[in-house]
């Protein structure tokens, strides 16, 4: 009974989510670039002066006009991109999750460019902008991604476009703890996360953590051993920085100096963080914007976190 209740209110909330009107504004500057000539690239500044920073000069601009790189990602960008479809499909349920449960949110204007495959800016956020670096969503197998490492190659998909952008629009809303314990870095990645989980309901947990299916089975046929490892070497209050590359930071896998690393997914301890976030709403009936209050070393004692054995 408890289950079909769930699955009923669950229901009635996306019914209600549907409902929400946004607009999704979408913005070809990568269209609009990819076209100009040397003769229009002043008319083109005066349009989009933020993407003309004024320490460069036009011959940077006119040089890249005509680079080949440059040439390339335009018409590779232009052909998995034809039209707005893909980003506007992402970015409207996305904003109207955030929206609901966020009511204040306000949908930004989106602007897509192109970056020499800037992945650690695919996505940036700002209160009225978001800003979608297509040329970074060409599909992990693209013949510009050959010499990027695969753990970094598998998120370049648009399958992740929405997740991406969630996971901006939570680190804006997720305050960075004070507290410099593992623990807490876990479970404000957790936080995150969570958000990420609840705006994006289509979504599973790979798409989520930003795992291949295959890792995200590992993960959770390993969540036992991995809370056992945490808990073992006292890790968790350590304010050791070293920490944090191991099992915060994105990896090709998780550090644990022993033999099954080379099998492990990067950022477990987000995943375990995650875990203990999931846990601690489960007991409780708070709004996510009040789960945003709470202090990560309360919120971990209240979760009675414990992971099923398997």
């Amino acid at each position: 009974m408890v289950f079909f209740f769930a699955c009923d209110t669950s229901s009635t909330i996306e019914s209600e989510i549907e409902k929400i009107p946004v607009n999704v504004d979408v913005v070809r500057f990568d269209e609009e670039f990819a076209a100009v000539t040397l003769e229009g690239l002043p008319e083109l500044k005066q349009k989009y002066p933020q993407f003309f920073p004024i320490q460069y000069p036009d011959s940077i601009w006119q040089a890249r006009l005509q680079d080949t790189l440059q040439l390339g990602l335009n018409k590779a960008v232009a052909k998995a991109f034809p039209s707005d479809d893909k980003v506007e499909d992402a970015m409207l349920p996305l904003f109207q999750h955030i929206k609901y449960y966020f009511p204040q949110f306000k949908e930004p204007s989106i602007v897509t460019t192109t970056s020499f495959v800037d992945y650690q800016a695919k996505v940036i956020v700002t209160d009225t902008l978001m800003i979608v670096a297509l040329d970074t969503y060409l599909g992990r197998d693209h013949e510009f991604y050959s010499g990027i490492s695969a753990y970094i190659r598998k998120n370049l998909d648009v399958s992740q476009l929405a997740s991406d952008a969630a996971g901006e629009y939570a680190r804006q809303l997720v305050k960075r703890p004070a507290e410099r314990s593992l623990l807490a870095q876990m479970v404000t990645y957790g936080k995150e996360l969570y958000l990420k989980q609840l705006w994006l309901p289509d979504h599973t947990d790979a798409q989520i953590m930003g795992y291949t299916e295959e890792e995200m089975a590992w993960s959770y046929a390993n969540e036992t051993e991995i809370w056992r490892y945490f808990i073992d070497r006292e890790l968790l209050f350590s304010t050791d920085a070293k920490l944090l590359p191991r099992f915060i930071y994105n990896a090709p896998f998780t550090k644990f100096n022993l033999e099954l690393d080379n099998d492990s997914p990067g950022m477990l301890g987000r995943y375990i963080g995650w875990q203990i976030v999931r846990s601690y709403m489960e007991r409780t009936d708070l709004e996510p914007r009040e789960l945003l209050l709470i202090n990560p070393e309360e919120l971990y004692n209240k979760s009675k976190y414990k992971p099923a054995k398997n």
